[in-house]
């Protein structure tokens, strides 16, 4: 019995050594190139649009360093059955972290020139006005929603949160620069 347990003591510490090992990082340069081009693909998505490309390319260099640490492998990677659905998903991932991050990223979600577009801000802010908006925005965001998870939620949920959203653009924009803004909510019904 001894001898066993010694044996099997002995041939788990050879064991260790390659058992512990991770899969080392096999992907090329040419594999990652490849799939932060393919990150250009989710530039239109309203975070992602608004960013500058030094700005876009640090976003696809961490999406991509993420895709790679969880897919070492990068054959395996490129044939998964829903390989859209996760480059997709970490995409998303990254956008939810950055603003969890600093809040004040909120500007790439609501770019200067959609608010102006949208009546909620006046045109011609300098950059300190702007960053001073974006801030009194942020903090009405994060008094108003426990977590950046429960802001997205609120606005896919419910129309009335949208609009909650744009009364907290307008409380800023009023307080900051005197800009009035009135909000109409149009309610459908029907007659049946």
């Amino acid at each position: 019995m001894k001898k066993i347990l010694l044996y099997l003591a002995i041939t788990g510490l050879f064991l260790l050594p390659t058992a512990c090992k991770q899969h080392p990082k096999q992907w090329n340069h040419d594999e990652r190139r490849a799939v932060r081009q393919a990150l250009n693909e989710y530039r239109q998505m309203v975070y992602l649009e608004d960013l500058s490309e030094s700005e876009f390319a640090l976003f696809a260099d961490g999406v991509a360093v993420d895709l790679e640490n969880s897919y070492p492998v990068y054959a395996e990677f490129v044939e998964l059955p829903g390989v859209e659905d996760t480059v997709e998903m970490v995409v998303v991932t990254s956008i939810v972290e950055e603003l969890n991050a600093d809040a004040r990223n909120m500007r790439h979600l609501y770019p200067y020139d959609y608010l102006v577009a949208e009546g909620i801000l006046p045109t011609g802010l300098s950059r300190d006005q702007q960053r001073a908006f974006y801030q009194c925005f942020a903090q009405q965001v994060n008094s108003t929603f426990r977590s950046m998870g429960s802001f997205f939620n609120a606005i896919l949920a419910d129309t009335t949160n949208t609009s909650q959203i744009a009364q907290m653009e307008s409380r800023c924009a009023n307080e900051l620069f005197g800009w009035e803004v009135v909000i109409t909510e149009i309610v459908e019904t029907s007659n049946e």
